[in-house]
């Protein structure tokens, strides 16, 4: 029988989202909103951080001398109406980086986004933040990492803004991003995770 994980409760009812950043800022811990809504943020397993960290050497050795870069974990991104702001676990930006204000910690333009799932929170990575991800205007394509099984689900957006969803890349296959022209084998995203 599947195991079933409820998500965890908002802490708090409303807030806007300004009230959101100013509390985020304020905070040691991270937190992600929606629609009003803040949620805490759970812990990363060993797997989800070598998965994140391999994705970052390979990507980043990659677009060395190139118009994208590749940030990690800690960089927050919002869509165009600042209904949620979230945390992918890897971003690549293409060209200049713009963000929310003079803070400089909320992307406004990431062209691919990354999620690492983990049994806590697959459930809200392959639904409602996909949705939520879908209303950023510079985003083209979003990877949802498996940690159980060397499987990665892939959603990217057409030439006519449409997003369609991939067949999974399982095993000895590679994915590859269309946006930087790169093909990346599954054995160097998971190396070393005993996935």
């Amino acid at each position: 029988m599947e195991n079933i994980i409820q998500e965890p409760a908002p802490k708090f009812n409303f807030i806007s989202p300004k009230e959101y950043l100013e509390l985020e800022r304020a905070s040691d811990e991270k937190h992600e909103y929606f629609d009003g809504q803040v949620y805490d943020m759970s812990g990363a397993s060993l797997k989800h951080i070598k998965i994140a960290v391999n994705l970052t050497i390979q990507i980043g050795k990659f677009l060395e001398d190139k118009e994208c870069n590749v940030l990690a974990e800690n960089m927050r991104t919002t869509n165009a109406d600042r209904s949620a702001y979230m945390y992918p676990d890897v971003i690549i930006v293409c060209g200049k980086e713009e963000l929310e204000d003079d803070k400089f910690d909320t992307l406004l333009n990431p062209a691919v986004i990354f999620e690492i799932l983990s049994p806590s929170t697959q459930n809200v990575d392959k639904g409602r933040k996909l949705l939520y991800y879908q209303l950023i205007p510079s985003l083209k394509e979003y990877f949802m990492i498996d940690t159980i099984k060397q499987r990665i689900y892939i959603v990217k957006k057409q030439n006519d803004g449409k997003w369609v969803y991939h067949t999974p890349v399982e095993g000895d296959e590679s994915i590859f991003i269309e946006t930087i022209q790169l093909s990346l084998p599954l054995s160097a995203i998971y190396k070393g995770t005993g996935i």
